[in-house]
């Protein structure tokens, strides 16, 4: 099958050199050195699933009309990346493999001719060299429909099947507010500079990213959401959140978690960004709980504080240590 991939990052390149793996024909998008690299000597996975080069096509713009499309660039580089695309993925199935609450929802109008299905992948990856993704801890991606069929749904997660598990949730809003709750956890990493393992070591950001999860999901319940579709996130962790002191709940997490993430260092989306001097996706994740807690009425000083430290450190290059992070989150 003929596979588009707009956006060669970790999570893109990861499906890229996979779905290359198992036979298919992929197309990535990338800029600069790291479209250069790919072009010259491919584009190289290495970690949990095994090293592999893939000998991919490889362009500003996919170049051709593809079977299927995966979009898996930022949220805040989605709407450019699909404008620059619409014509080409008429009638193409688009999996939109995105962080934050908007997903395909956001690209509606301009791909009002393509099946969308939301993707939200819980696969930990990191792309810090040009050429290179590197998955540090495996995972599920899990899907569900926005306009496309349930054929179709069920089609696009038997081709990326082939590559990596894949999961079929009810309800795409929420699986995107349950993976919402999960990327809590990138703060932790993005105001320290510090891999996820490490930063959460400190019994005062464990708090920090606990109060933040609680407050995601008294925010997503005041919205009606049913929460769902992510993998770990059970009815018996939300009711952890929900109930437990933060300090009890963020020792508990945070050591479920840090198991799952294995021993590699695992920087987070949200670091790696600010890593390569990229606008991270901050006001799309911890933002996000600040802007619907707005519409419904329910405060969110952390995930707020979370924003405004993230762009401070976006904007100087100064990380902060854990233990002064949290206090300066928490006030």
């Amino acid at each position: 099958m003929r596979i588009g991939i707009v956006g060669a990052g970790a999570i893109g390149g990861t499906f890229a050199a996979l779905l290359d793996r198992a036979g298919h024909e992929v197309v990535v998008t990338a800029r600069g050195e790291h479209l250069d690299a790919i072009r010259e000597r491919g584009l190289v996975l290495r970690g949990a699933w095994g090293e592999h080069i893939a000998r991919i096509g490889a362009a500003q713009v996919l170049p051709a009309s593809p079977d299927l499309a995966l979009i898996t660039v930022k949220a805040q580089d989605a709407p450019a990346a699909a404008a620059a695309h619409a014509a080409l993925l008429a009638g193409v199935p688009v999996v939109v493999i995105q962080n934050g609450l908007n997903g395909p929802q956001a690209l509606r109008r301009t791909l009002s001719a393509s099946p969308l299905i939301g993707g939200l992948s819980l696969i930990a990856a990191s792309y810090l060299e040009p050429g290179v993704v590197t998955v540090t801890a495996p995972g599920t991606t899990v899907l569900a429909t926005d306009t496309a069929t349930r054929a179709e749904l069920a089609d696009a997660a038997g081709v990326l099947r082939q590559a990596a598990p894949v999961s079929v949730a009810p309800d795409l809003v929420g699986a995107q507010w349950s993976k919402l709750v999960v990327n809590q956890l990138n703060a932790a990493a993005a105001v320290t500079g510090l891999p996820a393992q490490q930063a959460l070591a400190s019994p005062a950001m464990r708090r920090v990213v606990a109060l933040a999860m609680r407050e995601t999901l008294r925010v997503g319940r005041a919205a009606d959401v049913r929460f769902g579709g992510i993998p770990g996130l059970t009815p018996g962790v939300l009711r952890m959140l929900d109930l437990l002191p933060a300090t009890v709940s963020g020792r508990l997490l945070a050591g479920r978690m840090v198991d799952r993430m294995g021993a590699v260092p695992n920087p987070g989306s949200t670091l790696q960004s600010i890593r390569r001097g990229r606008p991270s996706e901050i006001d799309h994740l911890s933002g996000a709980v600040v802007t619907e807690g707005e519409r419904v009425h329910v405060a969110t000083p952390v995930n707020r504080r979370i924003v405004e430290l993230v762009h401070e450190v976006e904007a100087d290059g100064r990380f902060v240590p854990p233990d002064q992070a949290a206090r300066r989150i928490l006030g």
